[in-house]
């Protein structure tokens, strides 16, 4: 019998019921492996809103790329509408087009970040791997027209 059938057996004969601390949440703040002589210090910092730097980083890469991600999907959307209410379609190609060189200068610079970024982690689990423009164009240019 698999882990998952044990844990489900369990679930349906009620062995995790009235657990303690059930319905409440989990703190996760507390870091069991950090020095307890600085856990005051880290609490300050976090309570603060500081982070570590590559953390940071990470935060500002995954932002810039949601921006660039949302600037597309609405030229795409804008594009669609245009062209089905008859707008001028050079016009609107170009608009588009200049819309896609800009997304592709935006994500090549967000792999060139993504490369600084792998150096400043302290593992490689916390990388990130670079993104393929096609697949980007793929995701936006696909998901609004089903």
């Amino acid at each position: 019998m698999s882990v998952e059938e044990q844990i489900r057996r369990a679930m349906q004969e009620g062995k995790f019921d009235n657990l303690p601390g059930q319905g409440k949440p989990i703190h996760l703040e507390d870091n069991p492996f950090e020095d307890p002589e600085w856990r005051v210090a880290y609490h300050v910092l976090r309570s603060s809103g500081y982070t570590l730097p590559w953390i940071e980083a990470r935060h500002l890469l995954e932002s810039e790329l949601e921006q660039a991600r949302a600037a597309l999907k609405r030229t795409w959307e804008w594009r669609q509408t245009a062209l089905a209410e008859s707008q001028p379609a050079p016009f609107v190609l170009a608009v588009w087009d200049q819309a896609v060189k800009l997304f592709r200068k935006r994500i090549d610079e967000y792999n060139q970040h993504i490369l600084s970024y792998n150096l400043q982690v302290p593992h490689e689990r916390f990388q990130l791997t670079r993104l393929s423009i096609e697949s980007e164009m793929g995701k936006i240019t696909t998901s609004t027209t089903d």
